[in-house]
């Protein structure tokens, strides 16, 4: 049974999140609905990333085996076909060995927040960024978040129904750069818990405000309590934009 790895971008904001629940749409379930249309078979696609309602994804991979052989680009765009109106889109498609795992063999997530300083509101971004009517000091954000770098404890900073074993997690960067109006925060981990990138946001978010300085986001860490956090990021700012891989999981030919 060959094993298909496809890349993914879609628009959160009309689904329930990327997975299947027991009411409402979701970015697994259109996707499997496409997969059956097109092939007739029934399968459960596994993804990188479970990101929450109304979080974006210009990379988020899958991957699932089917029994009959399909050339790549024809699966991508046969997919594509039985996947409108709905705002989902396959980038790429290939085949793996059969020990890729989309979930299991990343080494590393990529998720990008936009936050949109000016007084007036968006238009043409509504749902695709936070949109703050004030402007934010991006330099005093970017070293602040250098103290979440590194191994921590990130207990303040994960939903308090995250399922995760522990709150130990390694970020590798957490970088806030200026792009016109918008700031953009990246940052990068082998994994992440449940609402962390958008918690670190929301308190970074009271650095750039002035109320809190680099101090104060370290206080809030080391006191591993999840009260100690600043208000939750919007889901509308949050992209899922790139999921490496070890070398190994290349298109066979």
């Amino acid at each position: 049974m060959p094993r298909y790895r496809l890349t993914i971008e879609y628009d959160g904001t009309p689904f329930v999140g990327w997975q299947v629940q027991s009411e409402g749409v979701s970015v697994q379930g259109v996707l499997e609905a496409a997969i059956f249309r097109m092939t007739g078979a029934t399968v459960r696609i596994r993804g990188a990333g479970r990101t929450d309602a109304g979080v974006h994804a210009l990379g988020q991979v899958i991957h699932f085996d089917l029994e009959k052989e399909w050339p790549a680009d024809k699966l991508r765009d046969g997919l594509n076909f039985y996947l409108k109106p709905q705002p989902v889109s396959v980038i790429e498609s290939q085949v793996v060995p059969d020990t890729f795992d989309a979930r299991f063999s990343a080494t590393a997530r990529h998720y990008l927040y936009r936050i949109l300083a000016r007084r007036g509101p968006p238009a043409l971004l509504r749902n695709r960024v936070w949109w703050v009517p004030r402007p934010l000091d991006a330099d005093a954000m970017h070293k602040a978040a250098q103290v979440l770098v590194g191994r921590h404890d990130f207990t303040t900073f994960r939903a308090t129904q995250c399922q995760a074993a522990s709150p130990l997690r390694t970020l590798d960067r957490l970088d806030v750069v200026r792009s016109g109006e918008e700031i953009h925060i990246h940052a990068s981990a082998r994994a992440f818990l449940h609402n962390q990138v958008r918690s670190m946001v929301g308190s970074l978010k009271l650095v750039g405000d002035g109320k809190w300085t680099a101090a104060d986001l370290r206080h809030a860490l080391e006191t591993h309590d999840r009260a100690a956090c600043g208000a939750v990021a919007p889901a509308s700012g949050l992209y899922l934009t790139a999921v490496d891989y070890p070398a190994g999981f290349e298109t066979e030919s």
